[in-house]
């Protein structure tokens, strides 16, 4: 067991009910959501969020071990930091020999459904194991059919602009999957259909109850969700955009470029203006995928399951919208892409009120397993992260780490796109790690680079190294102790071979 871990997990009487009735588990994942717009959860913008906070508890210091999709999903699902899990940049898979939360939850006798529409999060890199059903929800075409084929077989070129190209009305591929256009794919990246299609789980599985209490079966259930809506492109339902921005100013923000990798490599600029229009789109996609948390709850309270569910929401990593000269969520570690929401509700975690200590989303693997009682010695000894459960004996987090290796895309990458870089996009051929403490962000990169940020100072724009060298000298050493603990060898593998649909979702989402 690594100096931060908890211990093996033990029942609590408080989250669990008379014999085999063990509390469902919910794991949804607001992904891209940021803490600047959600913690604390606010009824302006995400008032679901802040109705499951003001009945659960609500951790206000939360903080992703990664700023992007991959690795921050593969630490949520081992309780490991991306050091030790191998998976970034220059491994873009989920090794097998991990052992993961939905094994886990699996080898206990729950049933085990995910759903993701992040098309990382797919059994195309390694995410379905554990599960006894996983939908990849992420393609725009309604049915699970390979959009290439649905794209070959309706005679349109396959090498898309945009993928949003499917999306045209009258588009013969469009036609052919027979997709509900406007209710689907109208500012929705999945989202309706993913809560229709577990609203649906929930009722076929009640139905299915006999000689049973009504809402309560012999199998407890582990449901994952991930809602993508607030990553890029942002384009919300233009009634959750118009919560925020005017009807003129939804219009112009829907005009703007949305091309992250292309504004950070200096290609356009966005004026502070436009980055705050660009903001309204984006809450206005929170806003949408909050009325989907709503709808989630009342799907698990028509079904007889909320009273003996622990429903569990977060984002798995956070967004730059302009901030620091950033557009999206790679090549820094800034608090805009690390602090993240984090609300749970139910068993132990009802009425906790806010929670403003130090935690990391790989905590929830032993947290987890404590709220369920269950005994999976293997992951408990592997994973890094501890427990927060309110009964747990772990002690507190002094700090919370986060590492940037081998970014994505890769400056080669960029450079084959864009052509030759400037010298600050050059710079970004790095790894980065983070530590940070109630008082200070200290943040190193592999080049050498260092970064000092007194919490006092309140944002994270004046660099203090230089004034304070001892400082930076004593995080840095602190970071190298924590290294040694958590850091493990990985063999390299070839690079995953993706389908001609996924590569070009990843694409347009900013990622190659």
């Amino acid at each position: 067991m690594s100096p931060d871990s908890s211990p093996q997990p033990t029942t609590d009487p408080h989250d669990i009910g008379d014999g085999d009735d063990r509390p469902n588990v919910v794991l949804v994942v607001m992904d891209t959501a940021r803490a600047r717009e959600t913690v604390p959860a606010a009824s302006r913008i995400t008032p679901t969020l802040a109705s499951l906070a003001a009945s659960g508890t609500e951790f206000t210091r939360a903080y992703t071990s990664s700023p992007w999709t991959l690795p921050s999903h593969v630490s949520l699902f081992t309780g490991l930091y991306t050091a030790a899990h191998g998976a970034h940049g220059g491994h873009t898979y989920f090794d097998a020999d991990h052992e993961t939360l939905p094994k886990a939850f699996q080898s206990a006798g729950y049933e085990t459904v995910g759903v993701s529409n992040n098309c990382w999060i797919t059994g195309e890199f390694g995410f379905d194991r554990g599960f006894d059903r996983f939908r990849k929800g992420w393609q725009y075409i309604q049915s699970d059919v390979d959009t290439g084929a649905v794209v070959r077989a309706s005679g349109v070129s396959e090498r898309l602009t945009s993928f949003k190209d499917l999306l045209i009305a009258g588009n013969p591929a469009v036609t052919l999957a027979n997709v509900a256009y406007e209710r689907y794919l109208c500012g929705d990246n999945g989202a309706t259909r993913t809560t229709d299609w577990v609203d649906k789980w929930l009722t076929d599985r009640q139905r299915g109850l006999t000689d049973r209490q009504r809402g309560h079966t012999d199998q407890p259930f582990f449901l994952f969700c991930n809602y993508i809506e607030p990553h890029i492109e942002y384009d919300p339902p233009r009634e959750y955009a118009e919560r925020f921005l005017s009807p003129a100013a939804v219009d112009e923000a829907l005009g703007l470029r949305q091309d992250p990798r292309a504004f950070d490599v200096g290609e356009y600029d966005l004026t502070e203006r436009e980055c705050e229009l660009l903001r309204g789109l984006y809450r206005g996609e929170l806003a949408y995928v909050d009325a989907q948390l709503g709808r989630l709850r009342d799907s698990l309270r028509e079904a007889g399951e909320w009273e003996n569910t622990v429903f569990v929401v977060l984002g798995d990593h956070g967004e730059n919208i302009g901030e620091y000269g950033f557009f999206g969520h790679q090549y820094n570690l800034h608090e805009t892409v690390v602090h993240v929401p984090l609300v749970v509700t139910g068993g132990s975690f009802a009425d906790g009120g806010q929670h403003s200590g130090f935690v990391q989303l790989l905590d929830l693997v032993p947290t987890l397993l404590e709220t369920a009682g269950i005994s999976a010695p293997e992951l408990a000894m592997q994973a890094q992260g501890r427990s927060f459960h309110p009964r747990s004996t772990t002690p507190p987090r002094e700090a919370v780490y986060a590492e940037h290796i081998q970014p994505q895309p890769s400056v080669d990458s960029l450079e084959a796109r864009f052509g030759e870089l400037p010298d600050r996009v050059n710079a970004f051929d790095r790894s980065l790690w983070s530590v940070r403490t109630e008082d200070v962000t200290y943040i190193r990169g592999s080049d050498g680079s260092q970064w000092l940020y007194p919490a006092a100072d309140g944002d994270e724009h004046h660099n203090w190294v230089d004034q304070r060298p001892a400082l930076a000298a004593q995080l840095d050493t602190r970071l190298d102790d924590w290294l040694g603990t958590v850091e493990r060898d990985h063999a390299t593998e070839t690079p995953v071979d993706m389908s001609e649909s996924t590569e070009q979702r990843l694409a347009d989402l900013g990622y190659l």
